[in-house]
């Protein structure tokens, strides 16, 4: 017997929920590509895009995966042998740097491990000591996906002007854009990374860049830039097809254009960041009862101003982890993330941690009913866990209203 037939939900740090309104607008014959419709919709996904990020910068859309907008960000900013900095704070922050060195950038790594945020000091003591000024950008996960580590990007700015570098900072943004706070303009970003499939509630598929007038100006001459990759002509072009470099993600696009109507024009940004904070804050809530009757259960990260709003890592200790996903996808519908990089080397990959998603077109129930699930998972497997959990995620959501 099982309780999971009905509509299923996946609370994995993306591809994320779906609305059933985004997936209508991409139920559709293939449009014109050359004139008419498709471009007047297109028209106005500009400056949403640039709301969103919250800046006034170029947009460079890209049909591709976040690893796809890593490597574009990369081909823009860099030329070969060039040298970047990259702050780590879990698998993604170290993903990008393993890109850019198999471009042929030279990397230093400050690696921060995969539950503590950026140590500000030493980044700029390591923008200090690079005299000759060989450090052409500084890349950094705003929340790693992968450790839900959010690091404090207007801080990041401030150590590198107290360091007084000239180099550029560029963020990812692809786990956080939507769900995180961010102003790309405010805090002194140069380029910004996203994607399409967590915090925009659209299908993977589509990447994006914001990049300064700043950082054109000081990549113009990068030579990793190919055609596909080139930014110019996809914020510049004069012809449809330039923006795509060839045919648009038409379906994509449509999607995006109802994702974005939702968050920016019926919810608000502010809002959906309230939202997202309220939901976060009641899944820790839960954990930390959890946690009251079992020191096995803890959250990634200690401290909540260093922790993503857009998802959760958390140790169940082996193989609890997996035993829980397992019983909550098979006999209640909840897909839970996999602990996705967070094992030491001489344990199983996944069975020590688990995430749990709470991105995009995400509601309290929805929340609240993920942790019920896995709260009845824990019962029916025997996993010592602590009481009053769902009341005090409860308490959270009550208040938050």
């Amino acid at each position: 017997m099982s309780l999971a037939n009905g509509r299923p939900y996946l609370a994995i740090p993306g591809p994320s929920v779906m609305p059933d309104r985004v997936l209508a607008a991409m139920h559709r014959a293939a449009p014109n590509i050359y004139e008419g419709d498709l471009h007047r919709m297109v028209e106005t996904l500009w400056p949403d895009l640039r709301t969103l990020a919250g800046t006034t910068a170029n947009v460079a859309a890209y049909i591709g995966n976040g690893h796809a907008i890593w490597e574009a960000a990369n081909a823009n900013l860099f030329s070969r042998g060039d040298k970047a900095l990259v702050i780590a704070t879990g698998q993604f922050g170290l993903g990008w740097a393993g890109t850019a060195r198999a471009q042929g950038i030279e990397v230093e790594v400050l690696d921060f491990g995969k539950s503590s945020p950026a140590d500000m000091g030493q980044v700029e003591a390591a923008l200090r000591a690079d005299k000759a000024g060989r450090i052409r950008a500084v890349l950094t996960t705003q929340v790693d996906t992968a450790s839900t580590v959010r690091t404090d990007v207007a801080g990041l700015r401030a150590a590198m002007d107290a360091a007084g570098h000239p180099a550029l900072l560029a963020v990812d943004c692809i786990a956080a854009l939507g769900c995180d706070e961010y102003h790309m303009d405010a805090w002194g970003v140069d380029v910004t990374v996203a994607a399409s499939q967590k915090g925009l509630m659209t299908p993977p598929g589509m990447g994006f860049l914001w990049f300064s007038e700043k950082a054109r100006a000081a990549t113009r001459a990068a030579d990793l830039r190919s055609p596909y990759w080139d930014w110019t002509p996809r914020a510049d072009g004069a012809e449809f097809w330039q923006l795509w470099n060839g045919t648009a993600p038409t379906h994509h696009l449509f999607g995006l254009r109802e994702a974005l109507t939702m968050i920016l024009h019926e919810e608000g940004l502010p809002a959906v960041w309230h939202r997202h904070d309220v939901l976060a804050r009641a899944v820790w809530a839960a954990f930390d009862a959890w946690s009251a009757g079992n020191p096995a259960i803890a959250l990634n990260v200690a401290d909540p101003a260093h922790r993503g709003r857009s998802v959760t890592a958390a140790r169940f200790g082996a193989p609890h982890a997996t035993r829980l996903r397992e019983w909550t996808e098979k006999h209640a519908g909840v897909t839970l993330g996999i602990g996705l990089g967070m094992a030491a080397p001489s344990e199983p990959a996944y069975h020590g941690f688990l995430r749990v998603a709470h991105m995009g077109h995400v509601n309290a129930h929805m929340t609240l009913g993920a942790l019920a699930v896995m709260e009845a998972g824990m019962v029916s497997l025997g996993i010592p866990h602590g009481g009053g959990a769902l009341a005090a995620a409860a308490r959270i959501v009550a208040a938050g209203v």
